[in-house]
């Protein structure tokens, strides 16, 4: 066990960071060669009783506190972490831990930091949970589970809407069908008329009302939205039967999903709408042109193009403030959005404020290696007149890289210097080397700034650079 205890590779590396050295400039203070420093913090050489003097002498520390077996520490913190019930049913000799600790001592540091942030992130969930915000009734979370278990596609919805797109193009317009199919007049009053809101149906005077301060493509949307309320009612219904619902306020958040969903159906029923998009190579603006609806729209509908033989390109969607909270968030494509707290500073859906209205592309790499490609862009809500209210936001479609060329933005498979190094949130991602990291990952120990101070915010004692 001595020969063992001379190992010190970790304990070696850890002093080096503290004294924010490399390993050349370890090497020359010492007078060795890079290689053997290199040897020595990958324990493939033993720590000698002369290199521990050297540094001794060099670095001004206490031999005790440097030399003391490590190893035995390393051991000591596994036992107490094994000892969490999740392993109680494991059998884990206490000779099998130290044995660990002392002949992986990488292994062992990585089973720590996981323990470790897996512990906080309980703590995290208890506090949530001890200031009456309990996450099962959270009517918007509700939503998102809801929409993702169905991968944001509903069927029946979209044939009925299909079926209404029909009717209404047989009258040439969404209002002429409204006023030949439910003898409602369509009218537009002043915004001041309307007292705030932008559409009203009054069954008494048999009209819809809608804001005049409404754009063209709000107007249709909004008749689309009302005729859904009137034709779609029990299939609404139906496509909620199932969703176990903790609240009231989401299963009501639900229905309006789900009719706002049926109403972009009408607008861009779905064979015609994907043979659009396969013309069109995905051109937003473009589809946007062609089927009279925002862009927001069109990209919100791009996610649900998943119909057996019809299929898109699964797409993710998001829609955030320039305070970075998010307002709308779907995912066909497998991209790892964080359940609470802000996204990644580096994605570009987080930038185009600077640039309203122009489209910006980014290929991005998360930490476990997936790659993604994302169009994003400003839009703007309200509006309509001197003095109303405009409320500006950010929007990102996004897909898998494999899918990229598909669509007019990307072109050929990008390189892999092309690639934007992005995490899910802060506190999830541990690129210990990031300029704009706003918080440190759970389950990582800060470095004191005593010695050196690094470019990113923080330094981290068991970090990879």
């Amino acid at each position: 066990m001595a020969d063992r205890a001379a190992y010190m590779g970790p304990r070696l590396r850890r002093l080096r960071r503290e004294l924010g050295l490399t390993q050349p400039g370890m090497a020359a203070d010492l007078n060795v060669s890079v290689s053997y420093v290199s040897l020595l913090e990958s324990n493939q050489r033993p720590l000698t009783a002369d290199m521990l003097l050297r540094l001794a002498r060099t670095y001004k520390i206490d031999l005790a506190d440097f030399a003391g077996d490590g190893g035995k520490e390393s051991a000591a913190r596994l036992q107490a972490v094994l000892k969490d019930p999740l392993f109680a049913d494991i059998d884990l000799p206490q000779l099998q831990a130290a044995d660990v600790a002392t002949n992986f001592p990488g292994i062992t540091e990585a089973f720590l930091r996981l323990h470790t942030a897996y512990r906080e992130e309980q703590r995290a969930l208890a506090d949530y949970g001890a200031d009456g915000r309990d996450q099962v009734s959270d009517a918007v979370a509700e939503v998102r589970r809801f929409l993702a278990r169905r991968r944001n596609y509903f069927p029946v919805l979209d044939e009925a809407a299909e079926r209404i797109a029909e009717a209404a193009a047989e009258h040439e317009s969404i209002a002429a069908y409204v006023s030949s199919r439910h003898k409602l007049r369509v009218r537009t009053l002043p915004s001041h008329v309307m007292a705030g809101m932008v559409r009203r149906h009054d069954p008494h005077s048999a009209s819809i009302y809608l804001d005049e301060a409404l754009d063209r493509t709000s107007r249709a949307f909004q008749l689309a939205l009302q005729t859904i309320y009137l034709e779609l009612r029990k299939e609404l219904d139906d496509a909620l039967d199932d969703a176990p619902f903790v609240s009231d306020n989401g299963r009501r958040l639900a229905r309006r999903a789900l009719a706002n969903y049926a109403a972009a159906a009408i607008l861009m029923p779905y064979g015609a709408f994907t043979k659009a998009v396969e013309d069109k190579l995905y051109d937003i603006e473009a589809l946007s042109r062609q089927f009279g609806a925002s862009f927001e729209q069109v990209a919100h509908r791009l996610t649900t193009l998943q119909r057996l033989g019809q299929e898109g390109v699964p797409f993710f969607f998001i829609r955030v403030d320039a305070a970075g909270n998010v307002s709308k968030r779907l995912d066909g494509a497998g991209f790892p959005f964080a359940g609470h707290g802000g996204g990644c500073p580096l994605w570009s859906v987080h930038q185009v404020f600077r640039t309203p209205g122009e489209i910006v592309t980014q290929w991005l790499e998360l930490p476990d290696g997936q790659r993604f490609f994302s169009v994003a862009r400003t839009v703007t809500a309200g509006g309509g007149g001197y003095g109303t209210p405009r409320i500006q936001r950010a929007v990102a479609l996004g897909c898998g890289a494999e899918h990229a060329p598909r669509l007019i933005y990307a072109g050929l498979p990008a390189p892999d210097n092309a690639y934007t190094p992005v995490g899910v949130a802060c506190a999830l991602c541990q690129r210990d080397r990031c300029a704009a990291r706003a918080v440190p990952p759970i389950g990582r120990q800060i470095l004191p700034d005593d010695h050196h101070r690094r470019r990113a915010p923080f330094g981290f004692a068991d970090d990879l650079g």
